[in-house]
């Protein structure tokens, strides 16, 4: 008896070429990390306005940066349990439906405390959103350009994040509850097109053994791909019946996993220390809104320039290019303090701040993303997340007690400098882990001594060619 034909989907992804259907991927979750991005970076220009209606003390502006962090946190191992359990798509529009009515509940708050509140629910939202889309985009990208893939589609963040500055500018009439209405108005629309036109992870669903879809999605990814019956469709890893958190730790991740933790939380916090009070301290030191605005969209493009250039380069050279960008940008965040710099030398120094710290951030995403296996990925990539964001969360808080101790401009943007070269060792280390554990510079979860997970039930219906 001859044995069924099989149709390996880790083959298929990782040599298909690049097509119309995974473009359209792409477009989705970086739609997606777009109102993210948005989210973070609204509050931080809402803050002056909010300051000068509500009659606030600055530094209180603290907690509310935080607020949505923290909910990020809690967000993020919780929908990346979710969605390995239940599948990343859902778990993507769970996250932007949360985000999008909390957001839309923002422009009718009155007090300090239901903004805290509700930022706090947005962030649960948000942090919903990294671990999902990054874990659908490495299980559909190939593997020779799976990085620069996920990098690309996470530059919504990025480019999300430029979004409020302009709002700020030109649309002052509107004030900061427009800044919110727009945040929330966007991801309630994402969330509908996702759910008639994102598809489900193929990896997560040969792991469900949804036959009849695999096939369906195995057409679109291999046009010409011949599909028998009682084909079967299997990958190059070992199923999980369940998760437990050791499972990010085995399978020579028990230094991997906690050094790829230290990288994130000195990254998010250098990144969210900036990110918040930029604008507010730019604003104090004498430039007019529309200057900063200018100036905080030049650390965004220097974040897009900054993620292109990682992302070939971690294709093509692994972890090095992390490490480097840690080292060369604590002198240049050290430089936005420095006294007496001209407006034209501060948008060019945050550009560079940009590309090394927004840019270092997006390729991580992608790091985490290929670090583990698809049963664990989300949640590999969440916990990374939600360690990351007790970095995130700390960043804008010391920001805010060093404000409030007046702290001159010049020793207030040294202090990023210390997380920053803690992510430096940190990456280096994680670098020597990595070679050793992946057997060379490149960085690749998938098809390492495992054995290969079949889908074994009979598919219900015939599928032509």
């Amino acid at each position: 008896m001859e044995n069924p034909p099989t149709i390996n989907i880790t083959r298929l992804v990782d040599e298909q070429r690049i097509s119309l259907f995974g473009l359209g991927i792409i477009l989705l979750s970086f739609l997606v990390m777009f109102s993210d991005g948005y989210a973070l970076a609204s509050a931080a220009y809402a803050a002056p306005s909010i300051v000068r209606q509500w009659h606030l003390n600055r530094a209180v502006m603290g907690p509310v940066f935080s607020a949505s962090l923290f909910g990020m946190l809690f967000g993020a191992p919780v929908f990346g349990y979710l969605g390995d359990r239940f599948g990343r798509k859902g778990a993507i529009i769970l996250g932007c439906v949360l985000y999008g009515l909390s957001s839309l509940a923002i422009v009718e708050s009155h007090t300090l405390h239901q903004l805290i509140a509700l930022r706090f629910i947005s962030g649960i939202g948000l942090g919903g959103l990294p671990p999902n889309t990054i874990a659908l985009n490495a299980e559909f990208a190939p593997k020779r350009a799976r990085a620069t893939m996920i990098v690309f589609m996470f530059m919504g963040i990025t480019v999300g994040g430029i979004l409020p500055g302009a709002v700020t500018a030109y649309l002052p009439q509107y004030g900061w509850q427009g800044l919110f209405f727009i945040g929330g108005a966007f991801p309630l629309a994402v969330a509908l097109a996702a759910f008639f036109l994102l598809p489900e992870s193929i990896k997560f669903l040969v792991l469900r053994n949804a036959r009849d879809k695999v096939a369906q999605l195995a057409r679109k990814l291999s046009p010409g791909i011949s599909i028998a019956p009682d084909t079967t469709f299997l990958i190059d890893e070992k199923p999980r019946s369940g998760f437990s958190i050791r499972l990010i730790f085995a399978e020579g991740r028990a230094w991997m996993t906690p050094l790829l933790w230290i990288v994130f939380f000195s990254n998010l916090m250098a990144n969210f220390f900036l990110n918040s009070w930029m604008p507010t301290l730019f604003q104090d030191s004498g430039l007019s809104a529309r200057q900063t605005a200018l100036t905080m969209t030049m650390f965004y493009f220097g974040g897009i320039a900054g993620g292109i250039t990682i992302s070939r380069l971690l294709d093509k050279s692994g972890l090095a290019a992390i490490g480097l960008s840690f080292l060369v940008g604590c002198p240049i965040v050290a430089a936005i303090g420095t006294p007496g710099l001209s407006h034209r030398l501060l948008i060019v120094t945050v550009f560079f701040a940009g590309f090394c710290i927004l840019g270092n951030q997006l390729g991580l995403n992608a790091v985490s993303g290929l670090l583990y296996p698809t049963a664990i990925r989300s949640n590999g990539v969440g916990w990374a997340n939600a360690i990351g964001r007790f970095g995130a969360i700390a960043g804008p808080m010391i920001g805010g007690w060093l404000i409030g101790r007046h702290l001159p401009l010049q020793r207030l943007f040294l202090v990023p400098v210390v997380p920053m070269a803690l992510g430096a060792v940190a990456s280096f280390a994680l670098m020597r882990v990595c070679f050793a554990r992946f057997g060379g510079r490149h960085l690749e979860a998938e098809g390492r001594s495992v054995p290969e997970t079949r889908s074994k039930i009979p598919m219900a219906d015939p599928i032509s060619r």
